[in-house]
């Protein structure tokens, strides 16, 4: 069975083996593949790739990816390769944003950057990048090539814009749902639509499963941002409300100074840059609200978008698993 984390198999009633059942066996090829860009030319480099790309995760992008396959012509030397690089470029922007946020733990185990150095994950997530890109251009299909970078820059924007609106609390939603937008989002978009063109299938499939994705990777976004006020520092693998503390202000933050501006300890946080006693307030207030509830609600609309751009595939054993992954998105945690 595919590995998932422990707090994935804690927090869901669903079981995402089961939902992955239609891939399940051709994931296995692609954590084969993922083993096999630990390779590299020297030791030291050998010892961080085996750290970063260990099986803790739930591989739901390269999941994705297959799936959207699956839709017309399933071609795995194409799809194998696309799948692996998706989930190369999304772990090289985990790497780069812990050591932009100087994160020391994620998932329970010590960042690159905290084991090595910030030289360190700065270059080994530029050879993930690199080794993505390298495997995408290996399908040679020149429109998932453009897909890929125009990807990555979109991603590279998104990180940007939270980078020069930290500690600003007067965001509002739309400026959270454009961030949220580049810095996710369009790595799920990309993850279905390069599946399906791989596949062969037509251009409004192919349509339907890029804003699949994309509706999809918002739900997920907004599902993770509230764990951040919800959860607790052992099934985070980091403090309750991290990003707070790092001056980004998420869905519920804002839902939290909409309801209060004229007076409310995010202010006064992001104000004097002191986490105490603002930031023990700040989640008291969000959990003994009706913030959480609402925001769940708001991602459930968009897992309800996602399933509504699938409607004209047809009904069957391929559609399924993308119904289950709009549901897994808000259950997961709850």
């Amino acid at each position: 069975m595919l590995e998932t984390s422990k707090q994935e198999a804690q927090g869901s009633q669903l079981d995402i083996s089961e939902i992955y059942e239609p891939v399940i066996n051709d994931l296995r090829l692609v954590e084969e593949s993922l083993k096999q860009a630990t390779d590299a030319d020297f030791p030291g480099l050998s010892s961080i790739l085996h750290h970063i790309l260990r099986p803790t995760g739930k591989r739901l992008r390269p999941a994705l990816t297959l799936l959207a396959g699956k839709v017309h012509d399933y071609n795995l030397d194409l799809l194998i390769p696309m799948a692996t690089g998706v989930e190369l470029l999304h772990t090289a922007t985990l790497v780069h944003d812990d050591m932009i946020d100087n994160s020391l733990v994620r998932r329970g185990s010590p960042t690159v950057n905290h084991l090595w150095n910030n030289g360190a994950a700065v270059l080994a997530g530029d050879f993930l990048f690199a080794k993505s890109a390298d495997l995408v251009a290996s399908t040679r299909n020149v429109y998932v090539m453009q897909l890929f970078a125009r990807t990555l820059m979109t991603i590279c924007s998104g990180e940007l814009r939270q980078q020069f609106s930290a500690f600003d609390w007067r965001q509002s939603r739309e400026h959270y749902f454009a961030k949220i937008a580049r810095k996710t989002a369009s790595l799920f978009s990309m993850a279905t639509e390069s599946g399906a063109t791989l596949s062969g299938a037509g251009e409004t499939t192919v349509q339907s499963l890029k804003e699949y994705g994309y509706n999809l990777g918002m739900a997920f976004q907004i599902a993770d941002d509230i764990l951040d006020y919800t959860g607790d520092e052992a099934e985070l693998g980091k403090p309750v409300g991290s990003d707070l503390l790092q001056g980004t202000l998420t869905l519920p933050g804002i839902m939290l100074v909409e309801a209060r501006p004229e007076q409310n300890p995010i202010e006064r946080m992001f104000a004097t840059k002191q986490a105490q006693p603002y930031l023990g307030q700040a989640i008291e207030m969000i959990r003994e609200s009706s913030i959480i509830k609402d925001s769940y609600e708001t991602a459930a609309s968009f897992c309800a978008k996602a399933v509504e751009c699938i409607g004209d595939i047809p009904d069957g054993v391929w559609r399924k698993p993308f119904t289950a992954l709009a549901d897994y998105v808000i259950e997961r945690r709850r």
